[in-house]
């Protein structure tokens, strides 16, 4: 258990008031980081079936969970014995029985079988096959998605939920330094990403980090126009620019960076764009202050790319904190235009200036909070193009 009790207590209160609005009175969540938000559960079990149940009036929310990462549960979270279900080994990979027969039949000993229960049927780990089943299993419910209901009420941090982040984020610039330290002519991909992911796993002499949801995304040469590539086995050359992207990780807590080095003299493109690019983030930075709606920083960030007529179809930022992979961001709040989502304290976000031109591209990004009075910036490194 890594925050304390009533900050848990706290969570759950949150949850339930949102279920109450939804007309929700039973939650199963699948979002491997609301288990961690909602439990304190930590481990590499995601790859199978395991979920955390709400119900509307519950002191403590369950943890269903394979009897092989029962041991687990009761180490990571703050649960009572009697709050952590365990299902039997029988159900894995032993079609067409399931994890899910054993959780409809502990629904139905609940005498939980005819609630209007909320799924969350866009998580990463809640498959077509899950939802049949409980479907099937469960005739009398009214089951519909929750709308990433938890996902939403983990956009707002605690203050020890930031604490975590600002130690991520000094993770983050170690790492970002080593990368553009290593990055050289002759020197092969893999093995600059094998010395960035050493620092990002070392962290700092008072704190370690851990592996991030995302993989260390290393896009060079041509492949800065394109997104999420990662490292090979073949050499940077003289005259190519390479964008890092990587993220520390503090208990599962992340504060991504990007950034961009150019080996050799760049050309007068490069440096014009990444010029743009930050003139564009700066502005929608300044917009980042509580009251302001997502949609307000898209359009400061937007006008930039306007006054220099460069197309961007993406959107610029998404909401962060928990993460597991495939992905560290939130599925909340977007830093695009239409997004009225409002700004408020310990809000944060990755705002991610991702340019492409054809063949060539170049990025920077800054993880961002929301304060009282504007909003700072996680992270400490130059976003100029880093040039060697």
């Amino acid at each position: 258990m890594i925050f304390s009790k009533n900050e848990y207590k706290d969570r759950l209160k949150k949850v339930q008031s949102s279920m109450q609005k939804k007309g929700i009175e039973l939650l199963i969540s699948q979002d491997t980081a609301n288990i961690n938000y909602l439990t304190g559960y930590d481990a590499w079990s995601f790859y199978y079936a395991q979920c955390v149940i709400v119900h509307i009036n519950s002191d403590e929310p369950i943890c269903f969970i394979r009897a092989q990462d029962a041991g687990g549960a009761f180490i990571k979270t703050y649960l009572k014995k009697e709050n952590i279900v365990i299902y039997d080994e029988k159900y894995i990979h032993t079609w067409p029985s399931h994890p899910y027969d054993a959780l409809v039949d502990l629904l139905k000993k609940n005498k939980w079988d005819k609630l209007q229960i909320g799924v969350e049927m866009d998580a990463h780990y809640f498959t077509a096959y899950c939802y049949e089943k409980l479907k099937q299993g469960l005739p009398n419910a009214t089951i519909k998605d929750s709308e990433r209901l938890v996902n939403w009420v983990r956009v707002v941090k605690s203050e020890a939920e930031i604490g975590f982040m600002k130690k991520a984020a000094i993770i983050s610039e170690n790492a970002m330094k080593t990368a553009m330290d290593i990055i050289n002519p002759g020197v092969r991909q893999c093995d600059a990403v094998a010395e960035i992911q050493k620092t990002l796993f070392k962290g700092t002499n008072d704190f370690g980090g851990e592996y991030a949801s995302i993989a260390t995304l290393l896009p060079t040469g041509k492949g800065t126009s394109a997104s999420h590539l990662t490292a090979s086995d073949e050499k940077f050359v003289t005259g190519e620019a390479t964008v890092v992207e990587l993220s520390g990780t503090y208990k599962r807590y992340h504060a991504p960076m990007a950034r961009t080095v150019n080996l050799g003299k760049p050309e007068q493109k490069k440096i014009d764009a990444m010029n743009a690019t930050n003139e564009a983030l700066e502005a929608g930075i300044k917009a980042s202050k509580p009251g302001n709606t997502a949609n307000d920083v898209a359009e400061k960030f937007w006008a930039i790319l306007d006054k220099y007529k460069i197309k961007k179809e993406s959107r610029t930022g998404y909401s962060i904190g928990i993460g597991y992979p495939p992905d560290w961001g939130e599925h909340t709040l977007n830093i695009s235009k239409g997004d009225m989502t409002i700004l408020k304290p310990n809000i944060c976000y990755h705002m991610i200036a991702v340019m492409q031109f054809g063949d060539w591209g170049v990025e920077a990004s800054e993880s961002i909070r929301i304060t009282e009075g504007g909003n700072e910036l996680l992270c400490n490194f130059s976003r100029d193009l880093h040039i060697k």
